[in-house]
């Protein structure tokens, strides 16, 4: 019976110290305040039939039927239930009585619009599996009203060891993110499918397993897309998603330090920084840049994508913004709101077509959890599909060959995989100026000590602070090519230690043509799905990455780097062909960390949607997905932003709010499409 008890955790105990001591009466549903001197209260709660059943809680017990039980839920009500619900007359849709678990507030509301559910599980207002970008979003945006209550899963640990940001240094020194791409402690660790036209490599996909999700892992750079990727969006089917109605929900979640205007926030839970490090190399790239014939621009987020210029970073005090900095943990003290780690949520509770909970697995353990209101999958764009199908909502005919009891036929959940690709164009450097002395020990030692003290030096950046968007070839309305400089050498991830002075610039492609799939390997949760990107299946695509090499070193080959330009170490000087650099392409691109677009968001009309313009999955009832994989078409930039954005502007869907707009904001158009720059 303890263990049970347990289950119906909603609040913990330090949540319970600092909560205002307060209970209700379910016959009048209003607040009694507890009297400091006298802290026992009792709570009765009447069935539909009149049945009743007391509740006493002191001082952190329950007692009920003369048991007393410890536990750190201040308020849990036991609520016989007999409704049926919904029209199917299995066994499993008739439920018996369960637990909710609730705020002061919320108490107010009618136990007839609980799920009906098994005896002692407990009920949220809100389930939310994935505390990712988008579900820590969530989590902050829907407990702001008291009167509801979230239940937030995630299948990985807490983003602070013992509650200490230095005793995680891994996860929050900008300059230490490559260590999390070693090992599956953070990380899911994935692994795509040979890849036939990359000379058969298994492509690694690091993805965050952890509070924050892969915000607590990412390289911390803050890039929106451009204006046209969400009128795009709009046309493919996402209505009220264009740049008129995502512009305000980008200003809202935004904090950035240069202060607010139209295109930037200014009182936003997340903060937004730029590079602090003046390095020489950098100010090279920037000037090589506009040697070069480009633009440049003082706000890649703001009027004009297009140029070279300073790149914008979630980093703040010079430590990592994750989302679980800036949405989950400013919202733990909230009664209305508990947050698990360690559950990976195996399937999604149906009655009928009605998502009514889930199931998940916590310390060995199978789970249950009850949501009056929504179930919202934001696992991500491998995770969510992942969950979809295992819950009988995906491709029919794939379903059935697993075993797997089709809800919903969904051909669209798993497909239309998209990812960013790109490469490293490398080049030695005569000065010893490159991060590549602060890779050795004795340096780390010291970079390490001074972040640790004063969460300062050259461990408070994660060191891409340049970059640029440029056009691939005339008549491209908007840049299709992105850069991202760095003043050192990357190999493998990071997971090979720097072999010399360099300087890189990663390269790729925005709006490949190249779409992939996933799919279940099994019926166990824990099996990795089957990842198949499909890279590099189009001409076009192809012909983009050389233009990519050729580009970047035009750049590099520009008189601001003459000081510092040594020889070309990738893809070094004998590679000068069109086959050559193809070649190159085939055995060094990778994954650039975007995998997006696997339920997509669309018409109902469209046989490859899943969700509709407000997230809803099609056919069936109160259940979302809210994250990466929702987007129709992958944006030309880094998804973070992006995929805050979605959370945020998703989260006043669902409570019912107006929709934000700001109609026609300005935006650069180059003044020709005749030339590539």
């Amino acid at each position: 019976m303890l263990s049970d008890w347990e289950n119906c955790t909603l609040f913990s105990r330090e949540t319970t110290r600092n909560s205002p001591q307060t209970t209700h009466s379910p016959e009048t549903h209003g607040a009694i305040p507890v009297n400091k001197e006298n802290r026992m209260s009792s709570l009765t709660a009447r069935s539909l039939t009149g049945a009743q059943r007391a509740v006493t809680w002191r001082q952190g017990r329950f007692i009920r039927d003369c048991r007393c039980f410890f536990t750190s839920v201040p308020e849990c009500r036991f609520v016989p239930k007999t409704r049926k619900m919904g029209p199917s007359s299995s066994p499993s849709s008739s439920f018996s009585s369960h637990y909710r678990c609730f705020t002061v507030s919320s108490s107010q509301r009618t136990s007839a619009s609980s799920p009906a559910a098994d005896q002692k599980t407990p009920s949220y207002s809100y389930v939310i599996i994935g505390a990712g970008s988008a579900g820590c979003v969530l989590a902050n945006r829907l407990t702001e009203d008291a009167q509801e209550s979230a239940l937030l899963l995630e299948a990985g640990p807490k983003d602070r060891w013992l509650g200490s940001l230095r005793l995680s240094w891994k996860i929050h020194m900008p300059a230490a993110l490559t260590y999390n791409l070693c090992d599956d402690k953070y990380n899911w660790f994935y692994h795509t499918l040979p890849q036939a036209n990359m000379d058969n490599r298994v492509m690694y996909w690091p993805r965050g397993r952890v509070w924050g999700g892969s915000s607590s892992l990412n390289a911390m750079v803050y890039i929106r897309g451009h204006a046209e990727d969400y009128n795009r969006w709009q046309r493919e089917g996402a209505d009220g998603w264009d740049y008129d109605h995502c512009l305000p929900y980008f200003r809202k979640a935004q904090c950035h330090e240069l202060g607010e205007n139209r295109y930037r926030g200014g009182n936003g839970p997340l903060q937004v920084s730029r590079g602090k490090t003046n390095h020489p190399l950098h100010k090279a790239f920037i000037e090589a840049g506009r040697q070069a014939g480009y633009p440049f621009t003082d706000d890649m987020n703001g009027y004009q994508q297009e140029g070279v210029g300073w790149m914008d970073m979630t980093i703040y005090k010079g430590k990592r913004w994750s989302t679980a900095s800036a949405y989950l943990r400013p919202a733990l003290g909230r009664p209305n709101l508990k947050a698990e780690v360690r559950c990976v949520t195996t399937k999604i509770l149906f009655d009928g077509n009605r998502a009514v909970g889930v199931e998940y697995i916590q310390n060995g353990q199978k789970k249950k959890v009850f949501a009056e209101k929504e179930v919202i999958v934001s696992g991500g764009a491998i995770n969510s599909p992942q969950l979809l199908m295992l819950s009988g909502i995906g491709n029919a005919d794939d379903l059935k060959q697993l075993g797997i009891p089709v809800i919903q036929h969904l051909p669209g959940v798993g497909n239309n995989l998209q990812d960013h690709l790109e490469l490293y164009v490398q080049q030695q450097c005569t000065q010893p100026i490159t991060l590549y002395k602060a890779q050795k020990p004795f340096h780390m030692v010291k970079i390490g000590l001074e972040w640790l003290t004063m969460f300062t030096g050259y461990g408070a950046t994660a060191h891409l602070e340049s970059g640029g968007f440029i056009r691939s070839r005339p008549k491209v309305a908007h840049p299709d090519i992105q850069f991202h400089f760095l003043p050192s050498q990357v190999i493998d991830h990071g997971r090979v230690a720097s072999k010399i002075e360099a300087y890189q610039v990663h390269v790729g492609p925005m709006r490949s043509t190249s779409t992939g799939w996933l799919k279940l390997k099994s019926t166990n949760p824990l099996d990795h799905p089957i990842i198949q990107p499909n890279y590099l299946t189009t001409d076009i695509d192809v012909w983009e990455f050389r233009q990519c090499v050729k580009l970047s070193r035009e750049i590099f080959a520009q008189k601001a780097f003459d000081p510092f330009r040594g020889p070309e170490a990738l893809p070094g000087p004998q590679v000068q062909s069109d086959a050559d650099i193809d070649a190159f392409v085939r055995q060094k691109a990778d994954t650039a960390y975007h995998p997006s677009c696997t339920c997509k968001m669309g018409s109902p009309s469209d046989p490859m949607a899943v969700v509709d313009s407000n997230a809803r999955v099609l056919g069936l009832e109160k259940l979302r997905v809210i994250d990466a994989s929702i987007m129709p078409s992958i944006v030309s930039g880094n998804l973070n932003a992006p995929t805050i954005m979605m959370a945020e502007k998703a989260a006043d869907i669902i409570r019912g709010r107006p929709a934000l707009v700001d109609s026609g904001v300005p935006v650069y158009q180059p003044p020709t499409l005749d030339t590539q720059r």
